[in-house]
C-alpha cells in the first residue's frame, strides 16, 4: 500500500517534470535546446550527470551537450561514437520500456569501445538496487511518426538517491526523452524556417528560391503549420494550412480557409488564445476536429514581416500534445486517487475540504439575509468629496467565498450545510484474517462502489485509509444527513460475493459538519469522534453484520 507521503512526492516530481519540459521550448537555437535537455535532467529528474548524444548526418553520434561536471564536459564534449557501437549498447542489458539499462555486470565489455564515456570510481553496491559507478542508463530519442528515426540518446549517471530508478522514475525519464525529441525536432524546424524567412527579404531571385524552400518546409513539416492574415477585417483568417494540420483536425485545406483559430478553439480556451495571438505567443489549447471532438495542441506564433510594409502574416506552428496531456492527467489522477478503489485519497479529500473552508468562524451565521449580504461585502465605499475617486471604508473588499455553517442538530430549522460522513467498516479485520487480503481488497472495492452509487453527482466519496471512508455531501440538513447515513449503511451490509462465497461487513457512521473557522483536521476529527460514539452506542450484534 502507498505511504501517505508518496502522492505528495509524485506531485512534486510531476511539477518538476512539467517545469523542465516547459523549459525545453524556451531555447532559441538547436545548441541551446540540447544544453537545456541536459540541464533539465540534472535540475528536474534527480541525476548528477547527463549527456546528450546527437545523431550526425553520417549516422554516428556526437556528444552535443553535457551537464553536471565541468571536467567531464571538457573531456568528452564534441567526441564521436560510431553508430555500430551505439546500436550494440541499445540492444544490451535490460529494456525498461523505451529505456535501456546495462548493469555493471554486463557493461564491462563496453569499456574499450569508441563511445565517449565518463565514470567515477566508487564502492560496490551494498544492496540490490543501489547504483553502481559502472551502471549505464540510456534514453533513446526518436522522431515523431511511425518511422522511429533515432535523433539521439540521453545517457544519465549517479542518481542523487544512490538507487536505480523505480517505475515512477523510469516513466518520468522516458516521458522527458520523448518531449526532448520533440523539442530537438522543433528546434531544427525553427532553424530551417528562420533561414527561409530571411531569404524572403532578399532580391527577387533569392526571394523565389527561399519561397520554394519555405513551401517545402511548410508542406512537409511533421507537425501542423498555418499562415493567418494579420490586420484588417479578416485578421486571423487562415490563409494556408499544411497537410499535417489538416490531418490532425480532420478537415480539408479548402474548408480550413473558411476559419480562424478563434472559430475552432474550445470555448473554455478562447481567452488563452486571445492572450497569446501575438509575436512569440505560445498557448496550449484545444481545437475542434471535424467529428466534433477536441484535440490538445501547442500553438507557437511568429510574425512574417516585410521591411517596407510591416507585418504581413502570422506563421503558427501547431504541435499535437494530446498524448502528453492525457499522460499528465493520468499521472495527476494516480497521485490524488487511491490505487485500489479509484476513489479520491486522503490528500485529495483534504484538498477538497480545505477549498470550502475559511478562517472566519461562524461567517454564515447571520440572522437575516441583509446581514449576510452586508457580511459578504464586509465594507462599503464612499465618494472622497471631489467626485472623482472612491475611499474604501473597511478592511476587506467583496468576499466571493460561500461560507459554511453547521446546521443545528437539535432543531431541524431547514438550514443546510456540508455534511461530513465518517464511515468505519465493522468486522472487516476478521474477513482479512479469515479469508486473506485478496478477499479484503475485493470487499473494499465493492464497498467503494456501493458508497459511490448511493450518493449524488457532485458529492465526494474518498478512502481515508484502511477500512475508513469519508463522504462529503453539500446542501444537506441534519435529517437529510442522518437519512443518507442509514441508506449507505443498509447498502453496505448486504452480502458481498467474493470467490464463490458471501461475506458481510457492517458500517458505523459519524456525521460531522464543515464550518468556516474550523481546520480540515478538526472537521475530520469531529466526524471521527461521532462515529466512535455511534459505534459504542450500538451492540456488537447490530454493529457487525457478518
Amino acid at each position: 500500500m502507498e505511504t501517505e507521503s508518496e502522492p505528495y512526492v509524485r506531485l512534486a516530481t510531476l511539477r518538476q517534470l512539467h517545469q523542465v519540459v516547459a523549459d525545453l521550448n524556451t531555447a532559441r537555437s538547436l545548441a541551446d535546446t540540447l544544453q537545456t535537455v541536459a540541464d533539465g535532467i540534472v535540475a528536474g529528474l534527480g541525476y548528477e550527470l547527463a549527456c546528450v548524444n546527437l545523431v550526425r548526418p553520417d549516422g554516428d553520434l556526437v556528444v552535443a551537450a553535457f551537464a553536471g561536471s565541468a571536467a567531464a564536459e571538457a573531456l568528452i564534449t564534441g567526441r564521436v561514437g560510431s553508430r555500430a557501437s551505439w546500436d550494440r549498447r541499445l540492444s544490451m542489458g535490460e529494456a525498461w520500456g523505451e529505456l535501456r539499462f546495462i548493469p555493471h555486470t554486463e557493461g564491462w565489455v563496453l569499456i574499450e569501445d569508441d563511445v565517449p564515456q565518463w565514470h567515477t570510481d566508487g564502492p560496490e553496491p551494498r544492496f540490490e538496487d543501489e547504483w553502481h559507478p559502472l551502471d549505464r542508463l540510456y534514453a533513446p530519442m526518436y522522431a515523431s511518426g511511425g518511422g522511429r528515426e533515432l535523433l539521439g540518446v540521453i545517457s544519465v549517471d549517479r542518481p542523487r538517491n544512490g538507487r536505480r530508478p523505480g517505475p515512477w522514475g523510469q516513466e518520468a525519464l522516458q516521458m522527458y526523452a520523448s518531449q526532448a525529441a520533440i523539442a530537438i525536432s522543433n528546434a531544427r524546424l525553427r532553424s530551417n524556417m528562420q533561414r527561409a524567412l530571411v531569404r524572403l527579404e532578399r532580391e527577387q531571385q533569392a526571394l523565389r528560391a527561399s519561397e520554394e524552400s519555405f513551401r517545402q518546409a511548410f508542406e512537409y513539416a511533421p507537425s501542423g503549420m498555418a499562415i493567418a492574415e494579420m490586420g484588417g477585417d479578416q485578421h486571423g483568417r487562415l490563409l494556408r494550412t499544411n497537410d499535417a494540420l489538416c490531418r490532425l483536425l480532420g478537415r480539408p485545406a479548402s474548408a480550413m480557409r473558411r476559419y480562424s483559430f478563434a472559430d475552432l478553439v474550445h470555448p473554455e480556451d478562447v481567452g488563452t488564445l486571445l492572450r497569446t495571438s501575438a509575436e512569440g505567443g505560445r498557448a496550449e489549447i484545444r481545437l475542434s476536429r471535424r467529428d466534433g471532438t477536441y484535440v490538445w495542441v501547442s500553438l507557437r506564433n511568429s510574425v512574417v514581416a516585410d521591411t517596407a510594409d510591416g507585418p504581413r502574416f502570422l506563421l503558427t506552428h501547431v504541435e499535437d500534445i494530446e498524448d502528453r496531456k492525457r499522460h499528465e492527467l493520468q499521472l495527476a489522477h494516480r497521485a490524488s486517487h487511491d490505487a485500489l478503489t479509484g476513489l479520491p485519497n486522503s490528500a485529495e479529500l483534504r484538498a477538497r475540504l480545505s477549498s470550502r473552508l475559511c478562517e472566519r468562524p461562524h461567517a454564515a451565521a447571520y440572522a437575516t439575509d441583509i446581514e449576510a449580504l452586508d457580511a459578504a461585502y464586509d465594507n462599503y465605499q464612499s465618494f472622497r468629496g471631489d467626485g472623482f475617486d472612491f475611499e474604501a471604508v473597511g478592511a476587506r473588499s467583496y468576499d466571493h467565498h460561500v461560507h459554511l455553517v453547521a446546521p443545528d442538530s437539535e432543531i431541524d430549522d431547514g438550514a443546510k450545510g456540508l455534511a461530513v460522513l465518517f464511515c468505519d467498516l465493522d468486522g472487516f479485520k476478521s474477513i482479512n484474517d479469515r479469508f486473506g487480503h485478496q478477499t479484503g481488497d475485493a470487499v473494499l472495492v465493492e464497498v467503494a462502489r456501493r458508497l459511490t452509487t448511493g450518493v449524488r453527482d457532485g458529492d465526494t466519496v474518498a478512502r481515508l485509509g484502511g477500512d475508513e471512508f469519508v463522504v462529503l455531501a453539500d446542501g444537506l440538513g441534519a435529517a437529510d444527513a442522518a437519512d443518507l447515513a442509514v441508506r449507505l449503511r443498509n447498502a453496505i451490509i448486504l452480502p458481498i460475493r467474493v470467490g464463490g462465497r458471501g461475506v458481510r461487513v457492517g458500517a458505523s457512521f459519524g456525521i460531522g459538519w464543515a464550518s468556516c473557522g474550523m481546520s480540515v483536521e478538526e472537521v475530520l476529527q469531529s466526524a471521527d469522534q461521532r462515529m466512535y460514539i455511534e459505534k459504542r452506542s450500538r451492540s456488537k450484534v447490530h454493529r457487525r453484520a457478518g
